[in-house]
């Protein structure tokens, strides 16, 4: 019998430390939070609630409606839950202080936001740590993210490896599907957006693509993070979404994108970095801090660092 995901925590709350009460009903919330965005996804055509909002977030990026909507669902749950001190959103300029100490939450409320009108999978992010968001990622007590694609997937680590779990419509839970999900150390799929390979500052990164098309390696880019990086963790291979011209400091955002997937992808077996640090290493300096992402499989992380280097 699956089990779900409240009885997982309790479960799991006999080998990991910090998962304490307080954990476990921070982590309701968000699941809570999911759910009701995930429904709102499924009837986005039915509720006037696709298409652009008519606004830009802090990120200069048009908003959509289905983004707002998103947003305000997480805001109103970890606001009224009690145990989060701070609440920072890659869709609000400022973080929201609500006690001086507890949990801290970072989210992307829906990821891909430019796949919404056209039924593509999106997802939201979060990332979980004590008392400050100002820390490194290899500090987050939990990290994940919800994929709602033709199934709606949790994807979770708790710092003891990665589990996932399909949200089963019937029970209205999400039950454990994927007990232990490891990273193939070697994969044959790479996902990059190459439509920018003239962009992109490194001609080194041009030569390790261009190595991976020899070894017959088969390009997938969705556009969504949360879809490329699932597919990268159950398949294997590497997700790159470097630094260009137009963003020399990368694009992906180090608190709500780039610092939780790479913690999901180290707990799973693999390497996440900028191409010059390891991103779990890097003390955020900024809310809205972007950093170069290079995350998958140890053997084609590797190999791509050999060609950023050579």
């Amino acid at each position: 019998m699956a089990v779900p995901f409240t009885a997982y925590l309790l479960t799991a709350k006999e080998e990991i430390p910090h998962l304490d009460d307080d954990l476990i009903l921070l982590l309701n919330e968000i699941v809570s939070a999911t759910k009701e965005i995930a429904g709102k996804v499924r009837k986005a055509g039915l509720l006037s609630i696709l298409g652009s909002a008519g606004k830009t977030n802090v990120q200069g990026e048009e908003v959509q409606k289905l983004d707002e909507l998103a947003n305000e669902i997480l805001l109103e749950n970890l606001k009224n839950c009690g145990k989060a001190c701070q609440i920072a959103s890659e869709e609000i300029e400022d973080c929201l202080v609500v006690s001086e100490s507890g949990y801290t939450v970072a989210f992307d409320p829906l990821d891909g936001s430019s796949n919404i009108d056209v039924n593509v999978s999106i997802g939201t992010i979060f990332s979980i740590h004590k008392d400050s968001l100002m820390k490194p990622g290899r500090e987050q007590l939990a990290a994940g993210y919800v994929i709602y694609g033709p199934s709606t997937m949790l994807v979770m680590s708790l710092g003891k490896g990665v589990v996932g779990f399909t949200f089963d419509p019937e029970s209205g839970n999400f039950l454990l599907s994927h007990p232990e999900i490891k990273l193939p150390e070697k994969g044959k799929i790479y996902s990059i957006n190459e439509a920018n390979r003239d962009k992109w500052t490194s001609e080194g990164l041009r030569k390790f693509i261009d190595y991976l098309k020899g070894e017959k390696y088969t390009l997938r880019y969705v556009g969504s993070m949360v879809a490329d990086v699932h597919r990268t963790l159950l398949k294997g291979g590497i997700f790159v979404y470097p630094a260009d011209k137009k963003n020399t400091n990368g694009k992906l955002r180090l608190l709500y994108e780039a610092s939780p997937m790479s913690f999901l992808i180290e707990q799973a077996g693999g390497i996440g970095t900028t191409g010059r640090e390891r991103i779990l290493d890097i003390v955020p300096e900024d809310l809205h801090q972007r950093v170069p992402v290079i995350i998958g499989s140890k053997w084609e992380v590797e190999k791509c660092l050999e060609f950023l280097h050579f």
